[in-house]
C-alpha cells in the first residue's frame, strides 16, 4: 500500500481534542455521564479508547476539561454584573450576556443540571454549584421571597431545558434563531427583573 493512503494515527489527527471534547459533551447531555464510557466516547468520535487517554487523563477529567468553558464565562459574566448591580442598564447587560450564555453553552448547562446531585465532590461539578448559588444570591436580595427565587430556578432550568430537550418545538424550522432569542429575552428578563429589582421591597 503507497504510503501516502495510510490514514493518521487518531492521536495525531488535527483537532482532536476538540473532537473528542464535542462528542463527550454530546454523550454527556443524552445519555449521562454515569452512563457514557470513556470507549462509547472513542467510538462515536473514530478514535480508539486509548486515543482518548492520550488526551485525557479519565473519564472526570473529560468532563471538567468540557466544562470549564462554560463555567469560566458564566463567572465572568456575573462579575460584570456584581461590579453595578443596581444600575438599569446593567441589568439589562446580564440578560443579554446570560442569553448568549445559554445559547453557546446550551448543552454544558443542561448536563450541570440535569446531573449536579449525582455527580457532587467532581471538582468542576463543585465549583458549577457554588457558581449558581453565588448567582443566585447576587440576584436574590437576601429577604427575597420564595417566588422570586422559584422565578430564579424557572429561568435558569427552564430556559436550559427548552433549548436542549425541547429543540423539537424550537428547531430552525419552526423558529428562527433571532425569533428564538428575541423570545428568550421577553421570557427571562420577564422571570429575573422581579428579583433583580428587589420587588420583596414594594410589597412592605
Amino acid at each position: 500500500m503507497p504510503i501516502d493512503s495510510v490514514s493518521p494515527h487518531p492521536a495525531a489527527r488535527p483537532n482532536a481534542g476538540q473532537e473528542l471534547r464535542a462528542t463527550a459533551l454530546a454523550q454527556f447531555a443524552s445519555i449521562g455521564f454515569a452512563g457514557t464510557s470513556l470507549q462509547q466516547i472513542a467510538d462515536a468520535a473514530g478514535y480508539s479508547k486509548s486515543s482518548v487517554l492520550y488526551h485525557f487523563a479519565s473519564k472526570e477529567a473529560l468532563l471538567g476539561e468540557v466544562l470549564t468553558p462554560a463555567i469560566d464565562r458564566l463567572e465572568l459574566i456575573l462579575d460584570r454584573f456584581v461590579a453595578s448591580p443596581g444600575e438599569s442598564e446593567s441589568r439589562r447587560r446580564f440578560v443579554d450576556d446570560f442569553i448568549d450564555f445559554l445559547l453557546e453553552f446550551r448543552l454544558e448547562l443542561h448536563t450541570f443540571i440535569n446531573q449536579a446531585q449525582s455527580l457532587r465532590g467532581i471538582p468542576v461539578i463543585d465549583r458549577a454549584g457554588a457558581l449558581i448559588v453565588r448567582l443566585s444570591d447576587t440576584l436574590c436580595h437576601e429577604q427575597a421571597s420564595t417566588e422570586d427565587r422559584i422565578r430564579f430556578g424557572i429561568a435558569l432550568g427552564g430556559a436550559a431545558y427548552t433549548l436542549v430537550a425541547g429543540m423539537t418545538f424550537l428547531s430552525k424550522d419552526i423558529a428562527p434563531a433571532d425569533e428564538i432569542r428575541e423570545a428568550l429575552s421577553v421570557v427571562i428578563t420577564e422571570l429575573l427583573a422581579p428579583v433583580a429589582v428587589h420587588t420583596i421591597q414594594s410589597r412592605e
